[in-house]
């Protein structure tokens, strides 16, 4: 039977050695394994799991923090069942993550209410849950800024080597840029940065016969556009809407007679 002063030098040391969760565990484990007769591997196998896993559910606690991701926006409150057909079949495919080490962009197109953004951010947290992976959720109008505010105070390629940390950028709604030419060279800057090297999930509005709105200049388009669609999985979300059908307009009143 251990002292209490021994208990305490040890949780000291593993506090010292920065393990907080067998630190705290430590004197209940050893009466725990006292009591019921662990061997001494048990009761390693015991701290160290604990710690462990601890320290799993933190660091995906941290990555969720600096996702950006919406509220809300999770696999458990999307309605499957208002996919399209052959999106709710590539689903459990993309929850592998399979995608990002092959650096698969997904693209999602449809008109507003669809879906596209809940699905993404929903895979985006799962990335996060299952992989822990870094993901990033903003929409393209904020990263666009972001970059345009780095170009202007000559740190654009500090703030790219930045953004190159997450292994997945989701870019919301890529068509409600300004759509200047300044912001176009910096939204293709950030995609030819990530080219074969890290993927980014995009939703859009606009097919790709209207992405000059965005990128202005015809040749840039096409550019853009070669890039993303050479190693990407095109999502159609050519549905119904899904606002419409979780809110639906109220029927008109009917005339007296």
């Amino acid at each position: 039977m251990k002292s209490d002063h021994e208990g305490t030098t040890v949780e000291m040391l593993l506090r010292g050695f920065h393990l907080p969760t067998m630190a705290s565990i430590y004197e209940p484990t050893m009466r725990r394994a006292e009591a019921e007769g662990w061997s001494h591997r048990h009761v390693l196998e015991h701290l160290c799991q604990s710690e462990a896993t601890d320290r799993e559910q933190r660091r995906i606690g941290r990555l969720l923090a600096e996702s950006g991701l919406l509220e809300g926006k999770t696999l458990g409150n999307l309605d499957e069942a208002l996919l399209p057909a052959k999106i709710r079949r590539q689903l459990p495919a993309l929850l592998e993550g399979g995608f990002v080490s092959r650096s698969t962009n997904i693209l999602a197109f449809g008109l507003p209410g669809r879906g596209k953004t809940h699905f993404l951010a929903a895979l985006g947290r799962e990335l996060i849950l299952r992989h822990s992976m870094r993901v990033l959720f903003r929409p393209t109008f904020k990263l666009v800024g972001q970059l345009l505010a780095a170009k202007r105070d000559l740190r654009l390629e500090a703030e790219l080597k930045k953004l190159d940390r997450y292994q997945v950028v989701i870019l919301d709604d890529i068509g409600y840029v300004q759509q200047n030419r300044e912001e176009m060279e910096v939204l293709f800057t950030f995609l030819a940065e990530r080219y074969e090297r890290r993927p980014v999930m995009i939703s859009s509005n606009l097919v790709f016969s209207q992405w000059d709105q965005i990128f202005k200049d015809k040749m840039t388009t096409m550019a853009a556009i070669d890039r993303l669609v050479h190693h990407a999985i095109i999502l159609e979300f050519d549905g119904s809407s899904f606002r419409m059908k979780k809110n639906p307009a109220p029927e008109e009143p009917k005339p007296k007679k």
